[in-house]
């Protein structure tokens, strides 16, 4: 997707939104320029330290997803015996929407970032595991067998063969969860909190009724996302340069 189709995009949802805040004219609905007003002047100050704290606990969140789950991927997709094992588990619970676990984790481990990073955590995580358990099953068995006929241990053959070969579904499994992890990151950030884009966005909109504050943490709430989302981007294209070398035709 090209830079001028992504900023054609956008220049066509800020017309939308103004013809839709000069329609309604409420000031529930400002214009976007006064919400980018408010956002600019608010960014250094409360704002900022908002945004902060809520990117800290997805970032938190996605490293202990990748550490944690994609070792469990790699070694259920090679494995009969723990795929058997395993997969009845993630068949229960991979589909249960982990927002409801939000008050069961506050009862549990208090107040502060832990809980809130639990359930972003479990997110990310069974997406992983999933995605990265059926691509290392997928790998064509002469593949493996020939890389063992050289020498390989299991140590190698984690490094060289199953590592790389699952590191798309790792980038996918993040990006897939990426919209949800901010959703519930807004959800959890309503609990027990004060800082969080999640409890800026409340605050200011039901209690201050301050209206463009409120947008301005909706607009940061969204270009968390997106940065994240680009981020995994650039970081793939880094990571897994054959991919992109495949994809555009040079070999």
């Amino acid at each position: 997707m090209s830079k001028r189709s992504v900023f054609l995009a956008l220049v066509v949802l800020l017309v939308l939104w103004q013809i839709l805040a000069f329609v309604i004219n409420r000031p529930i609905l400002p214009p976007p320029w006064e919400v980018l007003k408010a956002f600019i002047l608010a960014l250094p100050r409360e704002l900022g330290k908002h945004l902060l704290s809520s990117l800290w606990r997805v970032l938190a969140s996605i490293t202990l997803g990748i550490a944690m789950a994609a070792p469990l991927g790699i070694a259920i997709g090679q494995s009969s015996y723990l795929n058997r094992l395993f997969s009845p588990f993630l068949y229960l619970l991979y589909p249960i929407p982990k927002v409801v676990f939000v008050p069961i984790a506050i009862l549990f481990l208090g107040l502060g970032d832990l809980p809130k990073i639990l359930i972003i955590f479990l997110i990310i995580f069974f997406q992983i595991v999933v995605l990265v358990r059926d691509q290392a099953a997928a790998l064509r068995p002469e593949l493996i067998l020939s890389v063992r006929s050289l020498g390989a241990g299991r140590r190698a053959l984690f490094r060289f063969v199953y590592l790389p070969a699952t590191l798309p579904a790792i980038f996918t499994a993040i990006r897939q969860s990426t919209g949800t992890a901010i959703a519930v990151l807004y959800v959890t950030e309503l609990f027990a909190t004060r800082y969080g884009l999640g409890y800026y966005i409340y605050i200011t909109g039901s209690t201050l009724f301050d209206y463009p504050a409120m947008y301005a943490g909706i607009l940061a709430m969204s270009l968390l996302g997106l940065g994240l989302y680009f981020g995994v981007d650039w970081l793939e294209r880094k990571v897994c340069p054959w991919l992109f070398v495949f994809s555009s035709g040079l070999i």
